[in-house]
């Protein structure tokens, strides 16, 4: 029997932490490979992790509520299924460009937990890259992102050919573009920027809160420290301006009640926003450099040469943006129904992780909730974001009467570094 330590395993790009949400086992249990052990949420989704390997559960490691950094030690399972690691031996001496060789038992457990000092992907090299397009790297496990694994697909690059340079040994977006051939000038389609702007030094700490007993105090973690930190990164770096104007929706109700019946025929419960999202696609389309993303880190404009729109879903663990892929190609009755499935995934905290991230404009609405106007938050590194209040009944002029008109106050805020009047 052996001990086989599980660390937190990298559950996506720009995740370096997970809030343990509940365990499904406990110490002393039996568990199968695979099988459901602990839910864990991070600042993009909540997912259920499986056992890696056969064995008893001896320790956890980890207390629900707490925040463990990736690649920490959550809990160790006795099995028999692992080759107990062997005592460490001096090790020969490798050219600097040849990658730590990998044993059978090393590889069995990279795959899903590591019990490694070094994680899959790093090959035993320094984690910064060279700037050159190829080199004599290779890594049989190179650990990446979906979204990366994407592009590189897409550039066809082949993945453990490219040095790593993110956390952890992680290969990310630019090392997938510096490797295809260093050009800064690429425009890169279900990939935003890589970088991760600072918090800048010279803001003063404040001070401290005195402790009282009329007062509860709860942690900024999980979905929460994401939304904390996100809003404050894209108020720092975005010059954000926001226009108002009103919408008169009578010709818009007279549509969605035509075509309502034909939708509920389908069983799609069809409401103003994916017509709303079909506005968005035909504004985007004429005016380009809104379905954009900034990269700080360049100085450079991405211009997106597809729509996915980010849709702002509230849940109880506060605002998440899933997005609604390739919107362009949908017709109402598709939007109609990814953006439920969307939703409803986000609200019961099992979004999957290809529906984060990547979006080049958002969307959030209030639906019935009211609000007569707002000044959204840019949802960075994207340029711009529509607010969607609720529809109200108000005196409008038509010709020269005065009638009864259904009007929102559409509300537009946007990166005024990238958008001006000459954009």
């Amino acid at each position: 029997m052996s001990k086989f330590e599980f660390k937190l395993p990298d559950i996506g790009e720009g995740v370096s932490e997970g809030e343990i949400v509940s365990w499904l086992v406990s110490a002393g249990d039996s568990v199968t490979e695979d099988q459901d052990m602990v839910e864990v949420m991070t600042d993009k989704a909540t997912v259920t992790i499986g056992a890696p390997t056969s064995g008893k559960v001896t320790e956890v490691r980890a207390a629900v509520g707490e925040t463990v950094p990736v690649g920490t030690v959550i809990v160790v399972i006795e099995s028999a299924d692992v080759a107990a690691p062997a005592p460490a031996a001096p090790a020969p001496a490798v050219p600097a460009s040849a990658p730590t060789p990998v044993t059978q038992a090393e590889t069995k457990a990279s795959a899903v937990g590591d019990i490694r000092e070094d994680l899959p992907g790093m090959g035993g090299k320094s984690p910064t890259a060279p700037t050159g397009g190829t080199s004599a790297y290779f890594s049989d496990k190179p650990l990446a992102a979906p979204a990366t694994r994407k592009l590189a697909r897409e550039l066809g690059v082949d993945l453990r050919q490219v040095p790593p340079s993110g956390e952890a040994g992680r290969v990310t977006a630019d090392d997938v573009k510096r490797h295809a051939g260093g050009s800064s000038q690429v425009v890169v389609a279900n990939s935003a920027p890589s970088a991760v702007m600072p918090l800048p030094s010279a803001v003063p700490a404040a001070a401290p809160i005195a402790p009282s007993a009329l007062e509860e105090r709860v942690p900024i973690r999980g979905m929460r420290k994401r939304i904390y930190e996100s809003m404050a990164r894209s108020k720092r770096t975005a010059a954000h301006f926001t226009y108002v104007d009103d919408c008169e929706c009578t010709n818009l109700i007279a549509l969605r009640n035509r075509l309502k019946a034909g939708a509920e025929a389908e069983k799609v419960r069809l409401n103003y926003l994916p017509f709303i999202v079909k506005a968005v696609v035909a504004a985007l389309k004429k005016h380009p450099y809104m379905n954009c993303l900034v990269d700080d880190s360049s100085g450079e404009m991405v211009l997106r040469k597809n729509y996915d729109i980010g849709i702002a879903v509230a849940t109880e663990q506060g605002l998440i943006v899933p997005v609604l892929r390739n919107a362009d190609g949908l017709n109402l009755l598709e939007i109609s129904s990814e953006i439920d499935r969307l939703a409803s995934e986000a609200r019961a905290g099992k979004a999957r992780r290809e529906d984060l991230g990547g979006s080049s404009f958002t969307i959030t609405s209030l639906g019935k909730a009211g609000g007569l106007l707002a000044t959204p938050v840019v949802n960075y590194p994207e340029v711009g974001i529509l607010f969607v209040p609720e529809m109200k009944k108000v005196p409008v002029v038509k010709g020269d009467q005065i009638v009864v008109g259904h009007v929102m106050n559409l509300s537009l805020s946007f990166d005024h570094r990238i958008i001006d009047g000459n954009m």
